[in-house]
């Protein structure tokens, strides 16, 4: 059986101001471990003194792992050099790459510790932990005020993150290189907290991060962090993130996710949807933005024959429904879809569209006799964005109402004339609760919450309803029941039957 290659190894050492540090530090460098290394990157932040030459002389030393040395002409920060760094570790074919400090704080003899969990596979990142073993942060010269601190922010942390690490602020860290490349660590800080938005980055991918006790070395070195500043942006950067993945702000530095995460009974638009659809008779159905196909799966298990579209191809939405498009609905339908649908569905897509009323009056062209367009939108009246607007803090979200992809509001009136102005009748109009579940989660307040909201959206759906979702049918459709303004449960519990029952 062949044997794997061994992985490259590198080490990233970051310098500013480490002109009588650092070749002490490098010297450090295990003899047995040196010729594991692949490739050393220095990288000098351009700095006020000598560290590139004194990084330049130990590169020519005889019997040194081979050695590139870098000096930006401008100051990055620590981040910004660490980005330039693994692009670097990238660019030169290295699979694992080892953060290490010019100034000497961090133990160059515990290198291979540092990478033998990856070697072996157990993990994508290690952390070099300063208080794995208590007392030895203190007893390594740490001052009492950074351990207090240090062990408050990590507890803070953890609680938020729901992470169990010892310390959160290590700057002894190993990575796989490939975990790095899946990361948008480009879109990072450039500051101190660079470390921790990487830790939230690959929490949030689920990758797995080991801890090995690591020694505490508190010299002379002057140290360049804000503690004040610095603790203000690492609680800034988690509960950014927390709010991220409720759908709050845009935080670009996390993913947003591609498939829409749709729950069953939870109160959404899309839920709110298929529990009407739920009483229609099996037909054909459009469904506009499929995004992953779990809607159009359970319409499936209904009975139904659907058809997806969307801009992009989640992998396996192709097995959810019986057909799927790949098509930019900005550009108009794709006349591959065909005609004779009986319904079509669009659950929060015509919000993105420029032109939705262009493709509303195409979606009419599609529908047999007799069908009908289910619809929804967020509410742009509902009492968040109107606070925010009052307040002066309108901004985008990564969903909801303020979805940074929204190319269009809309509100109940305005909702009625652009589909009125695309060619349609209003059978009915419903409103949905706001989603205290996605924000709150699962318990009792969400519960009591989501059902007041319930109550406020039936008297005031304009201020309380936190979506829309309409009932349509094309003019030229007959309809069982004209003029008359009923629930939208009804018009589908009473309305629909087989074509040929239609317009009685």
């Amino acid at each position: 059986m062949k044997e794997s290659p061994s992985p490259r190894i590198g080490i990233l050492v970051v310098a500013y101001n480490a002109e009588t540090t650092l070749e002490k530090t490098l010297d450090r460098i295990p003899e047995d471990f040196r010729s594991k290394v692949a490739e050393i990157l220095i990288l000098d932040d351009a700095s006020h003194d000598a560290t590139f030459t004194a990084g330049c002389r130990w590169s020519q030393t005889e019997g040194m792992p081979r050695t590139v040395v870098m000096r930006h002409t401008k100051n990055l920060g620590y981040g910004g050099n660490q980005k330039a760094g693994y692009a670097l570790a990238a660019e030169h074919g290295l699979d694992i790459i080892v953060l290490l400090h010019g100034d000497g704080q961090y133990a160059p003899e515990f290198l291979p510790d540092m990478v033998a969990p990856i070697e072996r596979g157990e993990c994508e990142a290690v952390f070099g932990s300063r208080m794995m073993k208590s007392g030895s942060a203190l007893d390594g010269g740490m001052p009492m005020y950074k351990w207090l601190g240090n062990r408050i922010l990590t507890r803070v942390e953890n609680a938020l993150l729901g992470s169990q690490l010892t310390e959160f602020h290590s700057g002894y860290r190993a990575y796989s290189v490939a975990a790095l490349k899946k990361l948008p660590i480009h879109r990072n800080t450039d500051a101190f907290d660079f470390d921790t938005q990487i830790i939230v980055q690959l929490l949030n991918e689920g990758m797995r991060i080991k801890e090995i006790p690591v020694p505490t070395y508190y010299g002379d070195e002057i140290c360049y962090v804000n503690g004040m500043k610095y603790a203000k942006d690492v609680v800034k950067d988690v509960l950014e993130y927390r709010l991220a993945v409720k759908g709050f702000g845009t935080c670009g530095w996390i993913p947003k996710p591609v498939e829409y995460a749709f729950k069953e009974g939870d109160g959404s638009s899309h839920a709110v949807i298929l529990e009407k659809m739920r009483s229609l008779p099996p037909g054909r159905v459009l469904d506009l933005g499929c995004s992953g196909g779990l809607f159009a799966q359970r319409l499936e298990a209904l009975g139904h024959e659907v058809t997806g579209v969307d801009y992009i191809e989640v992998p396996g939405v192709r097995e959810k429904c019986t057909h799927f498009h790949l098509a930019n609905l900005e550009e108009g339908l794709p006349v591959e879809i065909g005609v004779g649908y009986d319904y079509v569905v669009a659950g929060d897509v015509i919000e993105h569209l420029s032109r939705p009323e262009r493709v509303l009056a195409e979606v009419a062209g599609v529908l047999r006799p007799g069908g009908h367009v289910l619809l929804s939108v967020p509410n742009f009246s509902h009492w968040y964005s109107r606070l925010r607007v009052a307040f002066g803090v309108f901004g985008y979200d990564r969903r909801g109402i303020l979805d940074e992809t929204h190319l269009r509001f809309f509100t109940r009136a305005s909702l009625r004339r652009t589909v009125r102005d695309a060619g349609y009748d209003v059978l009915g109009i419903a409103s949905t609760g706001a989603p205290f579940w996605a924000l709150l989660g699962g318990g009792p307040l969400p519960a009591v919450l989501g059902g007041m909201s319930k109550l406020l959206t039936r008297i005031r759906p304009t201020l309380f309803g936190y979506q829309h979702v309409a009932l349509l049918t094309p003019h030229a459709a007959e309809t069982i029941i004209a003029g008359e303004h009923v629930d939208v449960q009804d018009i589908l519990n009473r309305q629909h039957a087989p074509a040929d029952r239609v317009g009685v």
